[in-house]
């Protein structure tokens, strides 16, 4: 009997020493697992209509909607885009897709990832390895190396999400993505359960605590006072807040530093004319003053009067005064 290559490819050999029974077993079974989820998906596949029902219904949430999009800058321009949050819905509602990050090997000092995405029912794959350095990098203190392996892992989630939410917008069609950032601004935009000054003031609020952006950054960031932010510019600080939350961008990449007000501007701001006022107040500096009034005698100058001598004061019991 002829035996074809197995799947070892050693002509029906045993597995060679260098790979484990263990490995083997887990290699097979992730196989068996891709084959029956293909099979699924053409015995049931996807209706595509019900599918974008499902994906514009879920950018109808104002939750999803709010960390729909990203924003950084590069350079003189701005990239925005969808962001994983919106992707991983889309997957999700869009049907047969098999997605996710697998860590291949862990070396000393970087990790090796795989971020990818499978159309299972039309066989369309998208996948990116990577390596990932397990390091920090600051704008003061340099790179910083990561010890403790929660940070790795956070490192190493961060950056493959980034990885992954490419992978899964290869798959999925560019007019459905298109749709769904569309419906998410309106979903933003035709909330009205609250007046627009209260959201934007509340958003403020929130830069303003999270981040320690002032109103003065926001005003320079938009172009305009906060009084005059319009539901655009609110969608755009949202864009803003997701990129700082999922790590996208730094505080600095937005928002110019504002130095601290000078208290000394503030309690005098036009200190030379008040000095201008003070010379005008007086006249020449040997010209005496009274009082801190210019061009009187002072007190100490005047002559007092004399007294009067009692020979020439008549007694008050002499007859021979007219009114006694």
């Amino acid at each position: 009997m002829d035996n074809g290559m197995s799947i070892y490819g050693n002509g029906g050999a045993m597995p060679s020493a260098g790979r484990s029974t263990t490995t083997e077993m887990v290699v097979s079974r992730q196989a068996q697992e891709v084959q029956a989820a293909m099979v699924i998906a053409k015995r049931f596949p996807r209706n595509e209509v019900e599918s974008y029902n499902r994906i514009m219904k879920s950018c109808q949430r104002r939750s999803l909607a709010e960390r729909s999009m990203y924003e950084y800058p590069r350079g003189d321009t701005r990239v925005t885009g969808p962001s994983i949050r919106l992707a991983e819905a889309m997957a999700q509602n869009w049907g047969n897709i098999d997605f996710g990050i697998i860590e291949l090997e862990q070396r000393a000092g970087e990790s090796q990832v795989m971020a990818y995405a499978w159309d299972l029912e039309t066989n369309t794959r998208q996948t990116k390895v990577f390596s990932v350095p397990h390091i920090r990098a600051t704008k003061k203190g340099g790179n910083i190396p990561l010890k403790d392996p929660r940070d790795i892992y956070e490192m190493v989630a961060n950056q493959g999400a980034r990885r992954l939410r490419a992978c899964i917008l290869g798959v999925i069609p560019g007019d459905v993505i298109d749709s769904a950032i569309s419906q998410c601004e309106r979903t933003l935009a035709g909330d009205g359960r609250e007046p627009l000054a209260d959201t934007i003031r509340s958003v403020a609020t929130t830069f303003e605590a999270e981040y320690g952006v002032t109103v003065p950054m926001l005003e320079k960031f938009i172009g305009c006072k906060i009084e005059s932010f319009t539901m655009q510019n609110l969608i755009r600080l949202k864009k803003v807040y997701v990129s700082l939350k999922d790590g996208m961008a730094k505080r600095e990449d937005y928002f110019e530093m504002l130095p601290p007000a000078d208290d000394t501007e503030i309690s005098n701001p036009f200190p030379e004319k008040n000095e201008a006022k003070k010379e005008k107040s007086g006249k020449k500096s040997g010209e005496p003053k009274l009082d801190g009034i210019p061009g009187t005698v002072p007190k100490a100058d005047k002559k007092e009067p004399e007294p009067i001598e009692p020979q020439f004061i008549p007694p008050e019991s002499d007859p021979n005064l007219p009114f006694a």
